[in-house]
């Protein structure tokens, strides 16, 4: 038998790696030990699958430590296996992957990301074979088209049509690009697949350069990304020692360099002109369009970049064909979509599906609702170039036509919930404070703009805001949607024009009342304490730490509001719940 230990990133921070080693030192022989990726059950970390000698699952083991290795080890090589029911998954947690269809991450969570042969034996790289074998570069793009396949890195842009103005483009040297320079706050769908998968990345990226008439190649992926840079690495080491990437490919005469660029982390070099700056060696900073990167991009040659999940979808596409994939979805957006489910939901992780379906499929079907049954508030789609949808608009479709409606964006698949303890304000405050740190300061409406509207929230969340803040705000959205330069600073206002579109009452809140609905800008909290609960145990007072709480022994105690600093700590501190923030 064999026991497969799940070691993506997070598998590895939540201790699997420990968990790989206390059972290494027990093996004797009994049983064989392997990793694979993140299967995306990031809420279960660590995870152990068991598999029998014919590759069947038998059981999955899930919120695993390293004290758990002995039961392990001992079940497996006596065949007991039903000693290890209380570590099993249960039937309901096991329904969030059964309720999704996954094609990006086919083989997340099941192949070895370091073994080249564990992704030939589940189909990988027949693709490849197929297309240099059987297909024209132009049947290739044909076949994209027919699958409806856009960009899944945000824009939503059919995937075909950049590869066709590439391939078109006047030019003896052209240039293939994977932007896996994912800097979303919430978002990890493209370094679980590189971690989990990254020979789908490698097979989709030869793929699409015999299309386009490539022959160089660079996968851009930020140097915060260690592990994926690693496994990205090996697999094309290996993939050059099976012939499979370099020269005369597979004996058809199609040759592929592929190269790894390791980003510094900016977020500005999500779009593709500053990516491709950075990668020239220059400071990331967007240029004027156009001339678009298929006409003249990389070194001022004609170059193609997608994202790394638009990559994993395409040799499943080749192998079942366009018209499999355009099946699945809506009229407008076809195929699937992988999401990372994060922030107050019961099951976080990765979340693959079909267009079409709701966000209340993924919220409450798959991720099984908010933690501690607290009420469903809003959700963050697309990150910080994103916006804010409310519950009642849960029931929206999924697709790129539906979204944009809302006020959010697709994006590239963050999902960020939240419960009724979250501020809205505060919430595009936060994002805001991410963009204007990210700007690239090319360009005055972003540079100035996103500092004035971060200025603005930070005033109204302290309980200084003025009631003609609101319309300052919007006014500003508007100046810096329609004078930036790039797409960061044009998105840059949807966080706080969806939360005043569909939560306004909470910025009147903050400006008229002074006081936070959701309690959760500390400037507006108040404490007090009642008296009828106070035992007068003197605790708070000892644990305050500007003595602003009175009182004496069994009495009841009062805070002096003008010394409260705020921090919460008699809150934490009483034992007889006297202490109310309100």
């Amino acid at each position: 038998m064999k026991i497969v230990i799940g070691e993506g990133s997070c598998g590895i921070a939540a201790g699997a790696g420990k968990l790989y080693n206390a059972l290494e030192k027990l093996n004797d022989g009994g049983f064989s030990l392997g990793i694979t990726g993140c299967i995306g059950m990031c809420f279960l970390e660590p995870i152990a699958d068991i598999y029998d000698d014919g590759d069947r699952l038998v059981k999955r083991l899930v919120r695993l430590t390293p004290e758990d290795a002995p039961r392990i080890a001992l079940a497996v090589k006596n065949g007991d296996m039903d000693s290890l029911s209380d570590l099993e998954i249960t039937a309901d947690d096991a329904s969030f992957l059964e309720k999704q269809t996954r094609i990006a991450l086919r083989h997340c969570g099941v192949i070895d990301p370091e073994d080249i042969d564990s992704y030939i034996s589940d189909d990988g790289y027949k693709a490849l074979e197929k297309v240099l074998r059987e297909y024209t570069p132009e049947q290739v793009i044909e076949e994209i088209k027919i699958s409806g396949l856009a960009g899944r890195g945000g824009a939503g842009f059919p995937t075909w049509f950049k590869w066709d103005a590439a391939r078109n483009a006047e030019g003896d040297e052209k240039f293939l690009i994977c932007n896996a320079d994912e800097g979303d706050p919430g978002a990890f769908m493209d370094r679980a697949v590189i971690e989990s998968d990254p020979h789908s990345l490698i097979e989709g990226m030869l793929i699409a350069a015999y299309a386009i008439g490539a022959h160089k190649a660079f996968v851009y992926v930020r140097a915060e990304y260690p592990l994926a840079i690693l496994r990205l690495k090996n697999a094309i080491k290996d993939a050059e020692a099976r012939n499979i990437v370099g020269k005369n490919i597979l004996g058809s005469g199609f040759d592929l360099e592929l190269r790894i660029k390791a980003g510094a982390g900016a977020f500005v070099c999500g779009e593709e002109t500053a990516l491709i700056e950075s990668l020239e060696g220059s400071r990331g900073m967007p240029r004027l369009k156009p001339p678009f990167p298929a006409q003249k991009g990389y070194i001022n040659k004609p170059s193609n970049i997608n994202n790394v999940e638009t990559f994993a979808n395409v040799a499943w596409i080749i192998l079942n064909g366009g018209a499999a994939f355009s099946a699945m979805g809506t009229e407008t957006s076809k195929g699937t979509k992988v999401f990372a489910l994060t922030g107050k939901i019961r099951r976080g992780g990765l979340v693959e599906i079909p267009m079409g379906r709701t966000l209340r499929d993924v919220i409450f079907d798959i991720g099984g609702g908010i933690r501690d049954d607290k009420k469903f508030k809003a959700v963050q789609m697309g990150g910080p170039s994103g916006g804010c949808i409310p519950g009642e608009l849960l029931d929206t479709v999924i697709d790129y036509k539906a979204l944009t409606a809302t006020g959010a964006i697709m994006g590239s698949g963050g999902m960020v919930v939240m419960d009724e303890n979250t501020c809205m304000v505060n919430m595009a405050k936060f994002f805001l404070d991410f963009t204007t740190k990210e700007s690239c300061g090319k360009c005055v409406p972003c540079r100035i703009g996103t500092k004035r509207m971060y200025e603005l929230l930070d005033r109204i969340t302290k309980g200084e805001g003025e009631p003609e803040d609101i319309d300052k705000l919007e006014e500003l959205c508007s100046g810096v949607k329609d004078g930036a330069l790039c797409g960061l600073g044009q998105t840059a206002p949807n966080p706080v024009l969806t939360t005043i579109r569909y939560f306004r009452d909470e910025y009147e809140a903050h400006i008229n009342e002074k006081r936070c609905p959701a309690n959760e800008c500390a400037a507006l909290r108040r404490y007090r304490i009642e008296a009828e609960l106070c035992r007068g145990c003197t605790l708070c007072a000892r644990e305050c730490p500007v003595q602003a709480i009175s009182g004496d022994v069994r009495q009841a105690h009062e805070i002096d509001a003008d010394k409260c600093i705020k921090c919460g700590m008699c809150v934490k501190s009483c034992k007889f719940g006297a202490v109310f923030c309100e």
